[in-house]
């Protein structure tokens, strides 16, 4: 069974041969393929190859773009620190919705003509043929509550929902289209699987979630399913208190948190939920033997079920042990059917 047959067999609730394993990697990929995080992160032509290099080498059932949250915000004009080996990142003293204004006169890219929301179409498009069906393609766009802060700047969001709702619901509209359209293109180029990156949710509670972020999440994921796509919520931080309002949104992947005990999250979402997680990326993987991921691994399969992705509850640290990231690989692969754990003392 191809590693996307495994993904799209769990998520269809058929019978496959092991777990699926979707490990976030970002930092990681690049470090494993000696290239600088600037030129992974901004070009294609290094970021494809890093992560065909990475799937091949340890056996993954996915590829992805993911690279970091600012794509859409610089060709959107705002203001981003790129720095050589690190993920780029949003400068909120030069936010380009400093001045809320300025949300009247900004008109969307074109994602076919953005210089990095184009340059991640061609990544797409790479993966895809070179996959050639055996692995799923994951796109990914960021999701309305984290976008909005990229524009805006997380605290002056934070002040918006209570100083001026209207703003922040005319906001969350402009970034929910830029979101459809840049999905859109990203299926068209390949992607079968649509990451939606809101970490910025999990710092607002239920009554703000309902109201402000999940119309237009709901509104993204429909428009995605629509496309093609099958979508996975990747919100990071405890998202405990929004999760139940995060599984209505119908994403056929939710991922979890390691601020959020699994057993907690399969109670708030329900059983038909496929989860993905949710091993501290640092303190449960960085820092652990293969044994311990493996014995961690195991538990947390326990909580979550059948419906269930491997994976870290973020993304796999740079620095981490290859014999670490192995294992968790090796786990996956060492289940049966559906998620059914081999004995470990077999």
């Amino acid at each position: 069974m191809s590693g996307r047959e495994r993904i799209l067999g769990l998520i269809a609730g058929t019978s496959t041969d092991c777990l699926p394993c979707m490990p976030i990697t970002m930092m990681f990929a690049g470090d494993f393929a000696g290239v600088r995080y600037r030129d992974y992160a901004t070009d294609h032509r290094v970021q494809a190859p890093a992560q065909l290099k990475l799937a091949q080498t340890f056996d993954l059932d996915h590829v992805s773009v993911i690279s970091d949250p600012c794509c859409e915000a610089s060709d959107c004009g705002g203001g981003i620190v790129f720095f050589e080996d690190e993920p780029p990142a949003v400068d909120e003293e030069r936010s380009l919705l400093r001045d809320k204004d300025a949300l009247a006169s900004l008109r969307a890219p074109d994602p076919r003509l953005g210089p990095r929301m184009s340059n991640r179409l061609r990544a797409v498009r790479e993966l895809a043929d070179a996959v050639a069906g055996d692995r799923l393609v994951e796109g990914w766009v960021e999701g309305p509550c984290s976008e909005a802060a990229d524009l805006r700047g997380i605290n002056r969001l934070m002040l918006d929902f209570y100083d001026d709702p209207a703003f922040v619901h005319e906001l969350v509209g402009f970034v929910v289209d830029l979101g459809i359209a840049f999905g859109h293109a990203q299926v068209e180029a390949g992607a079968e699987l649509v990451g939606i990156g809101d970490p910025t949710a999990s710092l607002i509670g239920p009554r703000l979630y309902e109201e402000f972020v999940q119309p237009g999440a709901q509104r993204l994921v429909d428009a995605l399913h629509e496309a093609g796509a099958i979508c996975r919520m990747h919100i990071c931080g405890n998202t405990r208190e929004i999760l139940p309002l995060v599984a209505r949104l119908g994403c056929e992947i939710v991922d979890v948190d390691s601020l959020v005990p699994m057993d907690a999250a399969r109670h708030a979402v329900g059983d038909a939920q496929v989860l993905c997680g949710n091993l501290d990326p640092v303190r449960s993987i960085h820092d652990r033997s293969p044994r311990e991921i493996r014995e961690a691994l195991a538990e947390c399969h326990r909580d979550a079920g059948p419906r269930h992705v491997v994976g870290a509850g973020c993304e796999i640290p740079r620095g981490t042990p290859l014999e670490n990231f192995r294992a968790i690989v090796e786990f996956a692969h060492g289940t049966r059917g559906a998620g059914r754990p081999v004995d470990e003392a077999a």
